[in-house]
């Protein structure tokens, strides 16, 4: 059997009940980062072994694992913030399993796009989800054949590039175009900032840009 345990994005309270009871309950708990899940494991009590599963050895070790719990052992899988698979490691081992017929439950959770699509304000009876655009390769063909999109369309962005991406939605979108920038959800210092995309671009020019960051752009 195989869990997809979705874990808080920041505040460490949300967090299923159910998904505490399986996280104590597995043989082996699959980590984004070990040192990351630490803190929540932690502060649940929770002390099963914990082991690595990530982008940079998915590859190599999913149809391994995959074989595992077809001979008997139970896992979960849990990333740094958020539910497994949403622009994190997930595809490839839920693949496996299916393959070896091994049973995959995901259970419901915190996942940082859907309460910045809900509080952005933009309508949300039809939405995409595009994760992180391009960092180089096909980036300007990503926004460019999103520019005649008519849903309500989703970014996942980091700091650093925040302000890069709101330039690049101001060329292909339009400086008037609404959206809204949701960064450190569910934490301290939550913000929705609201506007137009030259206006909350200038916004963090001034100010700055800190923590996760979801974009919500609406559609054309």
């Amino acid at each position: 059997m195989l869990y997809i345990v979705p874990s808080p994005i920041g505040n460490l309270g949300d967090i299923s009940f159910r998904a505490i009871e399986i996280l104590k309950s597995v043989d082996l708990i699959l980590a984004e980062d070990t040192r990351t899940s630490k803190v929540l494991l932690n502060h649940y009590q929770i002390s099963k072994p914990v082991s690595a599963y990530h982008q940079h050895n998915e590859h190599r070790i999913a149809h391994h694992l995959a074989e595992q719990m077809q001979a008997g052992k139970t896992m979960a899988l849990i990333t740094d913030a958020g539910t497994p698979g949403i622009s994190d490691p997930a595809f490839l081992l839920v693949r496996a399993c299916v393959q070896q017929s091994v049973e995959v439950q995901c259970l419901p959770g915190a996942t940082a796009f859907v309460p910045a699509l809900v509080n952005s304000g933009l309508p949300i009876q039809h939405f995409c989800f595009e994760g992180f655009p391009p960092l180089k390769k096909g980036r300007q063909t990503f926004f460019k054949n999103l520019s005649t999109e008519t849903r309500t369309m989703v970014f996942y962005e980091s700091p650093m590039r925040l302000l890069k991406t709101l330039q690049d939605c101001i060329l292909h979108f339009g400086a008037e175009r609404p959206c809204c920038v949701s960064r450190e959800l569910t934490k301290k210092f939550e913000e929705n900032k609201r506007g137009s995309l030259q206006e909350v671009y200038d916004y963090f020019l001034e100010k700055g840009v800190k923590g996760e960051i979801v974009l919500v752009v609406q559609g054309k």
